[in-house]
C-alpha cells in the first residue's frame, strides 16, 4: 500500500457518489479517502479501508449573497470572493494533502479542486463527462491531470479526436445492476425514473402521458408520490433497490444522465431519454451519443407536451434495444487498475 487514493465527490445529484463507491469496492488493499459535502449516507461497515472527510458547503443562509457580484476570471468556473465556506473547504483539503502524502486524487468532478491539488503537488485523475468541455478551465484541468478517466466505452465519445481524447482511458460502461433474467417481462408496463438532480419529468407530465395510453401501466420511481385518480399509474417513491421492478417492464423513461443511461443499458431495456438542462450540455451530448440506436428514442424537453406518446410506445415496442458494446463486465476493474497504475508511475513501492 505505497500511496493513498483519495476521491473528490461532487454533491450534485447522486451519480458521482454512486460511481465512486463502486470503484472504491474494487480497491480493498488501498487506504481510501472520500472528500465531499454529501457523504452522510455512506455506510462504512463494509468499507473498512475508507475514511470520510466531510466538506462544508460553500454557502449558508447568512452569506448566500456574498461574493456573487465579482467577475469570475476565465480560468475558473466557480471562484467567488469573500465566501468563508470556500476557504474552509480548501483549507481542509490542503491539510489532508500534506498529512496523507503520498496521495493520488481522483476528481469527480471539479476544475477548481483539480487545480488546487496540482498546486499542492498532488497528482490527479479527472473523471470524464459528456458535454461541451473545450473551455479554458476544463482544458487547464485536463492538462494538469495525469489521466482522464472515462467511465464509458469509446463508442460513446462525442467530440474532436485531439490531445484530450488521446489522454483519455475508456473503461467501458458499468452500473450498480447485475441482471439475473429471472423476472417476468410485462409488455404493457413502463417505468418512469424521476432523477435527484432536477427534472422536467413531473407529476403533471406523467399523468398526461398515462392518459394518452390507458392500456399501459406506468411505474414511477423517484421522490414524488401522488394518490390520484389515474388507475394506470403506480407511485413507488424512492426505491433503494429498483432492479426487480425495472427488469419486469418493457420500456424505461428517464433523463439522459450518465448513471441512468448505464443502468438502462445494463438491463438491455428500451429507453426513451429526455435530456435535461445541465452545465456544459452534459445530458444533451449524452443523448447525442446514444441516439440512433434501435429501441432508443430521444425526446427534447420542449417537445414533451406535444409528442404523441402512444405512437412512440407502439413503435419502440417493436424494436429490440441495441446497447451493444456499451457495458463491459470488467469495466470497474479496468478503472481500478488504471487508477493504481497511474499512482505507481508517481510512487515507487
Amino acid at each position: 500500500m505505497p500511496f493513498t487514493i483519495a476521491f473528490y465527490v461532487h454533491h450534485h445529484g447522486s451519480g458521482h457518489l454512486m460511481r465512486t463507491l463502486q470503484i472504491v469496492k474494487a480497491l480493498p488493499n488501498y487506504k481510501i479517502i472520500l472528500f465531499g459535502s454529501a457523504l452522510q449516507t455512506v455506510d462504512l461497515a463494509s468499507l473498512p479501508n475508507v475514511t470520510l472527510i466531510h466538506l462544508p458547503l460553500d454557502f449558508n443562509d447568512v452569506n448566500i449573497d456574498e461574493g456573487l457580484e465579482d467577475t469570475i476570471p476565465d480560468t475558473f468556473h466557480y471562484a467567488p470572493l469573500n465566501v468563508p465556506g470556500i476557504k474552509t473547504r480548501m483549507a481542509i483539503m490542503a491539510n489532508i494533502f500534506e498529512r496523507e502524502s503520498p496521495m493520488l486524487l481522483v476528481v469527480d468532478v471539479s476544475v477548481e479542486i483539480t487545480l488546487l491539488a496540482r498546486l499542492c503537488g498532488i497528482p490527479t485523475i479527472v473523471m470524464a463527462q459528456h458535454g461541451n468541455r473545450n473551455d479554458l478551465p476544463h482544458l487547464m484541468a485536463f492538462q494538469s491531470a495525469a489521466l482522464i478517466l472515462a467511465p464509458f466505452s469509446e463508442s460513446l465519445y462525442v467530440g474532436e479526436r485531439n490531445w484530450v481524447y488521446d489522454k483519455t482511458f475508456f473503461t467501458g460502461g458499468f452500473s450498480r445492476f447485475i441482471p439475473d433474467g429471472r423476472h417476468e417481462l410485462k409488455e404493457n408496463e413502463i417505468a418512469i425514473l424521476i432523477g435527484a438532480g432536477g427534472t422536467s419529468i413531473n407529476a403533471n407530465f406523467i399523468k398526461h402521458i398515462a392518459q394518452q395510453s390507458p392500456t399501459l401501466i406506468f411505474h414511477v420511481i423517484g421522490d414524488e408520490i401522488h394518490n390520484d385518480e389515474n388507475a394506470n399509474i403506480f407511485w413507488h417513491g424512492r426505491v433503494d433497490h429498483p432492479q426487480t421492478l425495472l427488469e419486469s417492464v418493457s420500456i424505461i423513461i428517464g433523463n439522459t444522465g450518465h448513471n441512468t443511461v448505464m443502468e438502462v443499458a445494463t438491463l438491455n431495456k428500451r429507453f426513451i431519454g429526455i435530456p435535461e438542462s445541465r452545465p456544459f450540455a452534459e445530458q444533451e451530448r449524452k443523448a447525442e451519443a446514444v441516439a440512433g440506436r434501435r429501441g432508443i428514442y430521444i425526446v427534447c424537453r420542449d417537445d414533451l407536451w406535444r409528442t404523441k406518446w402512444q405512437d412512440i410506445f407502439e413503435q419502440i415496442i417493436r424494436e429490440e434495444p441495441d446497447w451493444s458494446d456499451l457495458i463491459l463486465p470488467n469495466a470497474i476493474d479496468n478503472m481500478a487498475k488504471a487508477i493504481v497504475n497511474t499512482g505507481n508511475k508517481f510512487f515507487k513501492s
